[in-house]
């Protein structure tokens, strides 16, 4: 279920597994972030979550990871975020 606000800035949570050290968590990170609409990536290696802002969907979150053989699922926490509003 993915939810736009103005700007269709989102904020998406993701499970990943596969991820054996902190190699593949860089790993992940460089893969989310060639997502087209992705904004910033923070991956946790501990936690295993990804956490993504942007306008990329889940769908193609979760494909990107997949296709660099490891595993994605989505919390289900698509959750909209206020896009920074500067100059105020």
């Amino acid at each position: 279920m993915d939810q736009t606000v103005s700007g269709d800035v989102r904020q998406t949570v993701l499970t990943i597994s596969g991820m054996t050290c902190g190699g593949c968590a860089s790993a992940v990170t460089r893969i989310l972030s060639r997502v087209p609409g992705v904004a910033t990536v923070e991956v946790e290696f501990a936690s295993g979550r990804a956490t993504i802002r942007g306008a990329a969907s889940s769908a193609a979150l979760i494909a990107a990871v997949e296709a660099a053989g490891y595993g994605a699922q989505d919390t289900g926490s698509d959750v909209p975020t206020a896009s920074p509003i500067y100059g105020n």
